[in-house]
């Protein structure tokens, strides 16, 4: 994953400090609720979509169930075509495979199409060491990279930034390193976009070498699809003379039929429209068009880790929407930047874990940066059940890192077990529960009660104990009579 997010504190940390501000909440809050709804409008358009999610839900789970048969289906595919296909077992492969690539064709710098995968392996910054400028060209990527930022945003990466502090990051940063923002740029979305055309459109003259990541690769043909809405990443498919593509192995569907449905789940889900302006999809290699050098980089980088895992591998079905993000409670009052992965919101802290391990702190809290509501589930096109897989990853980060620190609790967990096991055994506790009522509780609440427990108690608010349980009432108002 990304150095830029190395060392980030765990998430309540991180949360709280983002909590505090106020223009983020702000902006997240706008862009996830016009998100939202232009979704719902789309997708309540069709009578169909509980079948077309489950249609890619089965399609994605065939394809993980016989990775191994269609990616080699696909390289053989790739190299008829004219490509050439490589394999990366981490990010420090799939880096030193680009970069030898972008060497080997003598240039000294690339432009980028969108892509998670090479934000997850760091390749901007692999690159940079060996002397290399990467360019990114999607809107959203190029104000985070102005700005000397990190996305927060699946779809949106800059989501936490307005139009206001893009404008002055345009009119600071450009000309630094292009042709710079109009001295007269306001933040008028068309002026802003303008401004970034112009900036961009000299990379793009210039440019020999690009790097795209990619949304689907079909085993079948051994296509690549990218899809998007500005036109940019069309640009570096089509205008440089080589094209390195790096994609996750989890990318793979069988058949170009698959394209079917990915293509009707894929642009609803994510920006609430029909279908994607640009929809690019291109096979090997054509004389005398498009790039004449093509190169695929296939990466693990933990990816099998979470294969092998029965309940953990659902996470690879994701199609990289966003819709989790835009209806997740927390989601919305953190932002991204806390999640301290490239992955943010519920399906980052459910594929983070599994792709980088839970040895950090920012790591294994992923799991429980939730409320587990629910919404993530209801809106995935691809029906991933992730409140069950955080619960699923919560189990395995309590078994893995349990720890002396922990056995108090453990043991008063076995007592309650042992408690709550036996109806007598119930009713006796919940009878002293209510004489300690004056004891424990403050204002109505329970307060802070000695160690192991105030891990508990300072962690929340508990109503104190009834003064009479139910069963007291019952006993005592009907005899015990049903």
């Amino acid at each position: 994953m990304s150095a830029t997010h190395l060392g980030m504190p765990s998430f309540p940390h991180a949360a709280k400090r983002e909590l505090a501000n106020a223009q983020l909440r702000h902006n997240l809050a706008n862009a996830t609720t016009t998100i939202r709804h232009k979704r719902a409008e789309v997708v309540d358009e069709l009578d169909d979509w509980p079948q077309l999610r489950e249609s890619g839900a089965a399609i994605k789970a065939h394809a993980l169930s016989h990775l191994d048969t269609y990616l080699e289906q696909f390289e053989t595919a790739v190299t008829n075509a004219g490509g050439t296909v490589h394999w990366a077992r981490d990010a420090d492969e799939a880096n030193r495979i680009v970069t030898e690539l972008v060497r080997e064709t003598g240039e000294r710098e690339v432009v980028k199409v969108k892509s998670m995968a090479t934000q997850e392996i760091d390749l901007n910054g692999a690159l940079e060491d060996a002397g290399i400028d990467a360019w990114e060209t999607d809107l959203a990527e190029l104000i985070v990279q102005l700005g000397d930022d990190t996305p927060s945003h699946i779809l949106v990466p800059a989501i936490h930034r307005n139009r206001a502090e893009i404008r002055e990051i345009f009119r600071d940063e450009m000309g630094k390193v292009g042709t710079p923002a109009p001295e007269d740029l306001t933040d008028d979305p068309a002026q802003l976009a303008d401004a970034a055309r112009q900036h961009l459109r000299e990379k793009f003259l210039r440019a020999k070498v690009a790097v795209s990541g990619a949304n689907f690769a079909v085993a079948d043909s051994g296509t690549l699809v990218v899809v998007e809405s500005e036109g940019n990443g069309r640009m570096c498919l089509t205008l440089p003379e080589t094209l390195i593509s790096v994609v996750g192995i989890e990318k793979i569907v069988p058949t170009w039929q698959d394209l079917e449905v990915f293509l009707q789940l894929l642009p609803r889900s994510s920006t609430g429209e029909r279908m994607n302006p640009y929809t690019s999809t291109w096979t090997g290699v054509a004389a005398g068009d498009g790039p004449q050098n093509f190169h695929v980089v296939l990466l693990d980088n933990g990816r099998t880790n979470a294969l092998a895992d029965e309940v953990g591998r659902q996470a690879l079905r994701c199609i990289r929407c966003s819709a989790c993000l835009n209806v997740c409670p927390v989601y919305e009052r953190t932002g991204g930047h806390a999640y301290g992965s490239v992955y943010p919101g519920p399906i980052g802290a459910v594929l983070t874990p599994q792709l980088r391990g839970t040895e950090s702190e920012v790591d294994k809290s992923l799991p429980f940066a939730s409320s587990l509501c629910g919404a993530c589930y209801d809106v995935c096109p691809v029906a991933i059940d992730i409140p069950d897989l955080l619960v699923h990853l919560r189990t395995r980060v309590v078994e893995e890192h349990s720890s002396a620190r922990d056995k108090p609790l453990d043991a008063l967990m076995g007592v309650a077990s042992w408690v709550l096991g036996d109806a007598k055994r119930l009713a006796w506790a919940q009878k002293a529960a209510s004489l300690s009522r004056k004891v424990i509780g403050r204002k109505g609440k329970i307060g802070r009660l000695p160690a192991p427990l105030s891990r508990w108690t300072d962690a929340r608010d508990a109503p104190a104990p009834a003064q009479e349980s139910f069963r007291s009432w019952w006993e005592r108002t009907r005899g015990g009579k049903e």
